[in-house]
């Protein structure tokens, strides 16, 4: 029996300039990833930047998602804050609202949302949260995606309610024994290496699994993978990324309702 190719999403955080300042290969990563998760204001990025992101993602073919933030652009929403569910929901509801319209403009459709930063682990970990943050998007619309770390808090009600889901893993970022990212504020946090980072992803898709900070393996499976796009090296990483995968193999393709590795 033939077995189908196996598949994996690059995706990456983009747009996340503001007014006059920019950073990052967006450009570049676009020519290379399957997802697009783009700012909507809050952490970064501004109606200007959402709309040629947005237009270029069309242009290209590449699946449009929605990354929403804490309000916090001092710290570039990687603080926690102390919210509510109903201020956190309330928040996602006009971020993915935003640039939904900007998304219906160029006649496309906006696939998924991936919550930025803080947000995205506070929801890992807090259950009102995360069911707050999975009502919030299913309102806005019941065939978008939500991207998060496996067997999470979000992962969980995301499947309790019903709403689809990608597990999310990433190329150049260490993980914990415990399956979570190593904090960004230790040592080797970040994998600045293509190699390693390539090495990382082709263990994480073929094998479901990562080699973690103390050097033992813990188990990851995901549909999707994040590399990040705020550094000079982005896009080059990127590149050798996508070529390791598609050497081995490995189809890159952005994540459809109805996958099986979606929830």
């Amino acid at each position: 029996m033939i077995q189908p190719p196996l598949e994996i999403d690059l995706n990456a955080d983009l747009g996340e300039g503001y007014g006059a300042y920019s950073f990052g290969e967006d450009d570049s990563l676009l020519e290379i990833v399957s997802s697009a998760n783009i700012a909507c204001g809050f952490h970064a990025g501004d109606p200007h930047i959402m709309r040629r992101t947005v237009e270029r993602c069309v242009a290209l073919g590449v699946a449009v998602g929605a990354h929403p933030g804490l309000p916090d652009r001092m710290g570039f929403g990687r603080r926690e804050m102390a919210v509510t569910p109903e201020e956190a929901a309330d928040w996602i509801t006009y971020q993915v609202g935003a640039l939904q319209a900007f998304v219906h403009s160029e006649g496309g459709r906006l696939q998924h949302v991936k919550p930025h930063g803080a947000l995205y682990h506070m929801a890992a970990g807090d259950a009102e949260l995360a069911s707050a943050i999975v009502r919030a998007v299913t309102t806005v619309d019941k065939r978008l995606i939500l991207f998060g770390p496996p067997g999470s808090r979000l992962h969980r009600e995301a499947e309790r309610q019903g709403a689809p889901f990608a597990a999310e893993g990433f190329a150049d970022r260490a993980y914990m024994p415990d399956g979570r990212l190593a904090s960004r504020g230790t040592p080797n946090a970040m994998i600045e290496a293509s190699e390693q980072a390539a090495a990382q992803a082709l263990s994480i898709v073929k094998e479901g699994r990562v080699r973690t900070v103390s050097g033992e393996f813990c188990e990851l499976r995901v549909r999707t993978i994040c590399v990040h796009g705020d550094s000079s090296k982005a896009a080059g990483r990127a590149k050798q990324l996508a070529s390791a995968l598609r050497s081995a193999g490995i189809m890159i393709r952005a994540p459809q309702v109805g996958d099986k590795p979606c929830s």
